[in-house]
This record gives C-alpha cells, structure tokens and sequence, in this order.
C-alpha cells in the first residue's frame, strides 16, 4: 500500500535544490542519504512532477512522499527526556552513548519524531537538530519542528546569539578559572572556564567540576582545550593523560543550559537541566549550578 505525507514549501529568500531543502522534511528521509535513495526511486514529487536532483525549490510548492506502508513500519523505539517543546522547537536532554545524527538507524534524529508532539504550522517538517553533541556527551539538544524555525535557530548559532553551558569534571589541580584560545586544526577557538568546586583524589590528585563555555564550536573542542593546559576530563578515552584514564563510567561532560531570544516570540529562554547521576555522586552538594 502507497501512502503519502504533504509538505507545503513556505516563503524562501530564494531558490533553493530539492536535495538540500528536502532533508529532514519528512520523518523517514532525515539524511542526504536517504533524500538520495528516495528521489532515485521516484518517489517524491514536487506539484505532481516527479523530483530530481536537478529540481529546485522557490516556495510555495506542494512536495509529497509517496512511501510504502513498509517503510513507516522500520522506526527507532528511544524514550527522550523532553525539557521544553512549543510549535517551533523542543529541546531534549541527550543521553550518552548514541550520535545526535548521521547514516546509522540508531540516532536521535530518528528518534525525536515519536517523542515530540507534531507542529500544526504550514510549514512543519520532521523534527531536527540544530546543533550536535558528542556521542558520548549528555545534556540540552536544540530542535527545529518547523523549516523556518531550523533556519532562524541555525541563524542564531552563526551569529553566537545561543549561549551553551557545559559542565565537566576534570583531572588534577586546575587554577579557578581562565579563558584557553589554542587554535583547533588550525582554526580559531576560544573556550573559558570556572572551577565550582574541587575535592581530592587518591588517584587523580584532584577532581574539579567545572564550568564551560565554548566560544567556538569546533569539534571536541572542550575536550581537546582541557587537555592542552593538562586537565582532561574524567572518563576521556580519546583526550587523557597516560596512566590517569577513567575506563567504563563514560564521559563526564554535559551540557547544562541553553540561553536565547525565542526567534518567534521573543520571549528570553534559559533552559536548563540537572547534572547527571554520576556526577552527583561526587559533587552532591546542591545548588552546584546556581
């Protein structure tokens, strides 16, 4: 049995290829990937004209998916925590141990869909990230529910109007606070730092909890900007010292607070979530965050 999903193309700034528009539109087609696989098999159209990679998108269009019952069955069963959630964007807290999005089946992004409630905009798509985690990085992921809201939100991150918050615990004596500018392959980045608190270790000579705010968003920059001034994170298995790796407790970085303008409402957000289970274990004096 064929079945269709309708997608109304708002106004765009300008033309745009149905192969870049179309990504994450519609639930089961949430990479390039399977955009590809999709326009290969004919089986989207853009007012009833069968799409390609050479269609483009000027706004207005009506692009319908026409997918088998089949493919509606194969979906990813994931309970996300949901800390906010309005018509144009949610945020969930992420839990470790699985990537934010890419080609494999098991991603968050295969999973926001039976989590979230579905906009009623005109121009709601498949829920998608505006942002990444590390796949071994807890904490607040941004979500776009409609395509003007994933447009607005990604304008947000270029212009650093989104302040991020991250926490970690760290390895050794670290001085209170300071600002790390080494460059990451080759390109600036800027990283400050706040300890909150330190207590002493028999292994580590000390653990700090740490507050983070990246300045720049360039890959595992966190981690790579702790361990150049020779304070890794605990559990690290890419970015440690020898001798002083944590082995089977996972990452301790998470990120703690997202704070913006709402685009659509201009209502000031700060959102925020509570530190992990194991970190509480070690630092379990409340208010830590405060």
């Amino acid at each position: 049995m064929i079945l269709k999903q309708t997608h109304i193309v708002q106004e765009l700034t300008g033309p745009i290829r149905l192969q870049e528009y179309g990504v994450g539109i519609f639930q089961q087609i949430s990479t390039k990937s399977a955009l590809k696989k999709a326009l290969k098999k004919n089986q989207i159209t853009v007012d009833g004209v069968v799409g390609s990679t050479a269609t483009f998108i000027k706004g207005g269009e009506i692009i319908i998916y026409h997918v088998t019952e089949k493919d509606t069955n194969t979906r990813l069963v994931l309970t996300l925590n949901v800390i906010y959630e309005d018509e144009y964007m949610a945020v969930i807290n992420k839990p470790a141990g699985i990537l934010v999005s890419g080609n494999g089946f098991k991603t968050v992004a295969n999973a926001l869909a039976q989590n979230l409630s579905p906009s009623t905009l005109l121009d709601a798509v498949s829920p998608k990230p505006v942002h990444r985690l590390d796949y071994a990085t807890t904490g607040l992921l941004l979500v776009g529910k409609t395509s003007s809201a994933i447009t607005a939100l990604n304008k947000l991150f270029e212009h650093k109007e989104i302040t991020k918050t991250y926490y970690a615990v760290t390895i050794g004596s670290q001085i209170p606070a300071g600002v790390i500018d080494d460059a990451i392959d080759d390109k600036p980045a800027s990283s400050s730092f706040k300890v909150v608190k330190s207590l002493k270790s028999e292994r580590f000579s000390f653990l700090n909890l740490v507050k983070l705010n990246p300045r720049s968003g360039r890959r595992h920059q966190l981690r790579k900007h702790l361990l150049s001034i020779g304070n890794p994170i605990l559990g690290d298995a890419t970015y440690f010292l020898e001798g002083l790796q944590l082995k089977g407790k996972g990452l301790y970085l998470h990120a703690g607070t997202l704070e913006f303008i709402h685009p659509f409402t201009q209502e000031k957000m700060k959102i925020v979530t509570s530190l992990p289970k194991k970190f509480r274990k070690l630092f379990p004096e409340e208010g830590l965050l405060h």
